[in-house]
């Protein structure tokens, strides 16, 4: 990289950091505050559409224009387990938010403690202690709720952001285990370009890139029972990465 491309890197960096910041006490902030006083499902049915909103105006804003495909793959009446490839911080503001439709994500309980930040995961995730199996288990449990309600799930079953130099970590169970228990389909996604916009090493720079968000097909799980979870996780991220190597979309 040249020195000139990475001090424009670093300067683009700060600025989508600061619109980022900006937008969100704008318009995330007191979408959020205000959703606390509904009850689940219409409080993901009031702040999707604002988060929609906010990370619209965000992107539009940092010259990274969000592209999707397969939205023919959600039908009508039909709620889907989302399972996405995780590779930047940046997935997290793109995946829930353009998924079509009010959904909710796993987050770690971390992001909960980061004021200001609480306020919107809070509304919007299922926080987890992965350090504490009571709230392991009652992750699974307000997942499943999530699902009889009508919602969206929406996972990076890779469990952390993809550091290796593979294009797919090896997956966790859980998002699998959710979606036979509740005999929902699983919904593959592939997020790309969202490394090559915030990479993981160095820090503190960025590139603008279109964001292309591919839904695929989705793989039924009427009929399927817990001993088929491997065999179910196994095909996705089959699918998944055959996909990923295959299906490059240009900029």
């Amino acid at each position: 990289m040249s020195i000139y491309k990475k001090i424009l890197g670093h300067i683009y960096f700060y600025y989508s950091i600061t619109v980022f910041l900006i937008s969100m006490l704008i318009v995330a902030l007191p979408v959020a505050s205000v959703s606390y006083l509904f009850k689940e499902p219409t409080r993901s049915k009031i702040t999707h559409p604002a988060y929609k909103l906010w990370t619209s105006i965000v992107f539009f804003l940092i010259f990274c224009p969000v592209r999707r495909k397969g939205l023919e793959n959600f039908k009508k009446g039909e709620n889907y387990v989302v399972v996405i490839n995780h590779n930047s911080f940046l997935d997290i503001p793109v995946s829930a938010p353009w998924i079509p439709g009010p959904n909710k994500t796993l987050a770690k309980i971390e992001f909960s403690r980061i004021p200001i930040f609480n306020i919107i995961y809070n509304s919007g995730s299922i926080l987890v202690d992965r350090n504490d199996e009571k709230s392991r288990k009652n992750s699974f449990i307000k997942m499943q709720q999530t699902l009889k309600q009508g919602l969206h799930l929406c996972l990076y079953p890779e469990g952390t952001r993809n550091k290796t130099s593979e294009v797919l970590q090896d997956f966790y169970e859980g998002a699998f285990v959710t979606a036979i228990r509740a005999q929902k389909p699983i919904m593959p996604a592939i997020l790309f370009n969202t490394k090559k916009i915030m990479p993981i090493k160095p820090g503190n720079w960025g590139w603008p890139h279109p964001i292309h968000y591919h839904f695929l097909e989705p793989i039924p799980t009427k009929g399927l029972t817990l001993r088929d979870r491997t065999e179910l996780k196994d095909k996705v991220h089959a699918i998944m990465k055959d996909y990923i190597i295959n299906h490059h979309p240009d900029e």
